[in-house]
């Protein structure tokens, strides 16, 4: 997964649901994660990435998540390489114990992507942020592809 405007390059690793019946996050501060019981990225309904903002020693995967604004684009590959870009709808944050859950999860028809990580103050007694930042993209239109024409020598020098 590529989103350029932040900076963020990484392969995802699968995240089911925790024993308390959450969305488990990667072991790696530095990878993000799909939530392999939703749909995947590309097909139709909202696929759910997640990442961690910071860590012990420094920043994360998503660290800079709540910088994305409408329009910026998020790429993400598939097993057999291709791509599915996304474009920003909004970015909101919400208190962890009021998580858009219909929002973040609910069937939809086209494709669309939802980013979540954490947000807002750092609660040091319990070691957590008390908010989510939640990125909500929809499928870019991707025009057919136009046939390459051949070059004037039948070769490929470019």
């Amino acid at each position: 997964m590529e989103i350029p405007t932040i900076g963020v390059e990484t392969s995802l690793v699968d995240l089911d649901l925790d024993q308390g019946g959450r969305l488990e996050v990667p072991d790696d501060p530095a990878r993000a994660g799909w939530f392999v019981r939703g749909p995947k990225p590309g097909e139709d309904g909202p696929a759910v990435i997640a990442g961690h903002v910071d860590s012990r020693v420094g920043p994360a995967v998503f660290w800079r998540l709540g910088e994305l604004g409408p329009g910026d684009r998020i790429t993400v590959h598939d097993a057999d390489r291709r791509q599915r870009v996304f474009v920003v709808d909004r970015v909101e944050r919400w208190p962890k114990d009021d998580f858009p859950t219909d929002a973040v999860y609910r069937q939809s028809r086209g494709s669309e992507l939802r980013l979540v990580t954490c947000g807002g103050t750092f609660d040091r007694d319990t070691g957590h942020y008390n908010d989510n930042v939640i990125v909500f993209a929809t499928a870019a239109h991707q025009p057919e592809s136009s046939p390459v024409a051949p070059s004037d020598e039948g070769g490929n020098d470019h």
